[in-house]
């Protein structure tokens, strides 16, 4: 799971990296409100932990920007302004949670968790046309037959299932995959297609990766 922290206070977004780190989430930290709308948009977090008062653009607008640009990923929105009006606020601006400053880490660990089993990333396994990607073994299942993925087939594969027929860029799938600060190139993307493309087909998988020319990847489930 990947967390983005959006926090004008470099020592407490420091501070949540690490614990989220150590709970083996993958995070990234920005420090502006302008930052944190072009790295949300981007589409690749599993959630967003929004700070409310940053100069610039603050977590409402941030909020709002995203969600006008039909962005759906989790937001918990993190604030020391505890009134009511300003939970109403920020429920509004399109955040699924509100927690007020300061918080302990058991109740921040518990408030990601619940948000990441309401939108149903914690299962146990992907399925698509007659292929299933077993989360927990790291297995791609055909009827009677599996391969195993490696580390970054399996992460790529999941991208992939969790996307469905959505198209995506290389540029996406390198950011998502690899990390915005990878040395990774779209060459990357390509051999890693090639190399799930042979697996899909060893166990006898009618999910075909569809190549769209200069848009990306998806997913087709290929008639009988």
């Amino acid at each position: 799971m990947r967390i983005l922290i959006i926090e004008d206070e470099k020592l407490l977004a420091d501070s949540i990296e690490y614990l989220l780190r150590s709970k083996g989430f993958e995070t990234e930290a920005v420090y502006d409100g302008e930052s944190g709308e072009e790295y949300a948009e981007l589409g690749i977090y599993d959630l967003l932990i929004l700070d409310v008062m940053m100069p610039g653009l603050n977590g409402y607008e941030v909020a709002q920007r995203v969600r006008a640009k039909r962005c759906t990923t989790p937001i918990l929105m993190l604030t020391a302004k505890s009134e009511l009006e300003d939970r109403i606020q920020g429920l509004n601006a399109g955040a699924d949670y509100y927690l007020t400053k300061p918080f302990d880490s058991r109740e921040l660990l518990a408030c990601i968790n619940a948000l990441l089993r309401r939108q149903g990333n914690q299962v146990d396994e992907l399925c698509y046309g007659n292929t299933r990607l077993d989360l927990s073994t790291g297995l791609l299942i055909c009827g009677e037959k599996s391969i195993r993925l490696s580390a970054r087939e399996f992460d790529v594969m999941r991208f992939l299932l969790q996307s469905r027929d959505q198209i995506l860029s290389k540029e996406i799938i390198l950011s998502r995959i690899w990390g915005l600060e990878s040395n990774a190139v779209e060459n990357h993307v390509e051999v890693y297609v090639g190399f799930l493309r042979k697996k899909l087909a060893s166990i006898g998988s009618n999910l075909n990766i569809a190549a769209i020319r200069r848009m990306g990847y998806h997913l087709e489930v290929e008639e009988a």
